[in-house]
């Protein structure tokens, strides 16, 4: 790992860190039940599967996922985040579950181990996302589901420009892909496109920056690229607009299913 890769595994794991004890809360919809339950819907698990969740968080996917597989592997860099999912999922009794600590980009399993491998809302944070696809193609079996889910990066004229408010409210964000550059990871690999849909998911501004902790400085920088977007002003690639006297944008999360080639 070189320094700027080392220096990123550690952002990760602050900014997560401090993310943990909120990540769960109500007040976000990054463990929206319908989404999840769509997720679930859409993947189409066995009975049988053996599932990895990979940079799996407090693992709400994986905790979703697990009554319906034989097996979830939750694994992350972040012990804390980590820490989360094996006690939420110690109180739901879900035995069929293992967390481990590790890096997306060295997966620490043999090649065709898993029925489906899933990532969500992490792709964002990779510095190689090439890499992390690639690794996860290796431990998925022949005839395997590998499974993304991300936000679409902005138009292009804008992309920067998000990516930029991003890495303000959190210093972890790299950039969030297009959906033909996810597309693009799934033709490169020689998988199968089943699924491909996009979902509109509202988010509200100050749950946003409080669930990061973001300075009260950042915050109103923030807060006033959006109200000037909403005024007319310059774009900011969020498409924020007001309910009440909140500010709320829509994140526009792509769930893409791949199927990998079955020997002959």
């Amino acid at each position: 790992m070189t320094t700027t890769e080392s220096d990123h595994a550690s952002a990760i794991c602050q900014s997560f860190g401090i993310q943990a004890a909120g990540f769960d809360s109500k007040a976000m919809n990054f463990t929206k039940r319908e989404f999840l339950d769509y997720t679930i819907q859409a993947t189409g698990f066995g009975a049988s599967d053996r599932v990895l969740e990979v940079a799996a968080g407090t693992c709400a996917c994986g905790r979703s996922i697990a009554p319906h597989v034989s097996q979830v592997v939750c694994l992350d860099l972040t012990p804390q985040m980590l820490a989360v999912g094996e006690r939420e999922a110690a109180k739901q009794g879900l035995s069929n579950m293992r967390f481990v600590v590790g890096d997306a980009e060295n997966i620490p399993f043999e090649g065709g181990s898993f029925s489906v491998v899933i990532s969500r809302l992490a792709f964002h944070h990779m510095l190689h996302p090439e890499r992390v696809f690639s690794q996860m193609l290796r431990v998925l079996k022949p005839g395997g589901k590998l499974v993304l889910i991300d936000m679409e990066a902005a138009e292009p004229a804008l992309r920067s420009t998000e990516d930029e408010i991003e890495r303000l409210r959190d210093f972890s964000h790299v950039r969030n892909l297009s959906r033909d550059e996810m597309l693009g990871l799934y033709r490169q690999a020689g998988l199968t496109v089943a699924k491909c849909e996009v979902t509109r998911i509202p988010v509200a501004l100050d749950a946003w920056m409080e669930l990061t902790q973001t300075p009260s400085e950042l915050r109103k920088q923030i807060t006033d690229r959006m109200m000037a977007d909403i005024r007319g002003g310059a774009k900011t690639g969020f498409g924020p607009y007001l309910e009440g006297d909140k500010v709320y944008f829509n994140q526009r999360w792509i769930l893409i299913v791949g199927v990998s080639v079955q020997p002959e």
